[in-house]
């Protein structure tokens, strides 16, 4: 029966081990990992890249330029 349990925590060790292995291995490598994958999700578009202008006839979707200060929604004139 101990035999059996020192297995078990050998084992339970090992699979520890492997999570705080991982974890560390995503952090360090985070902004490549991020970098690939924005890579291959932006090779799949043909062509389209985040620094490339949109194709001809693509509406501005950019919101309005507001040059008064404000959001464009009405004022209430008292609280009260």
């Amino acid at each position: 029966m101990q035999k059996l349990i020192n297995v078990l925590a050998l084992a339970s060790f090992a699979v520890s081990g492997a999570v705080v292995g991982t974890g560390a291995y995503v952090y360090v490598n985070k902004d490549a990992i991020i970098k690939s994958v924005i890579d291959k999700a932006l090779g799949s578009l043909g062509g389209v890249g985040l620094d490339s202008d949109l194709p001809i006839g693509t509406p501005n979707l950019e919101p309005p330029i507001d040059t008064a200060g404000g959001l464009g929604l009405p004022v209430p004139s008292s609280p009260l």
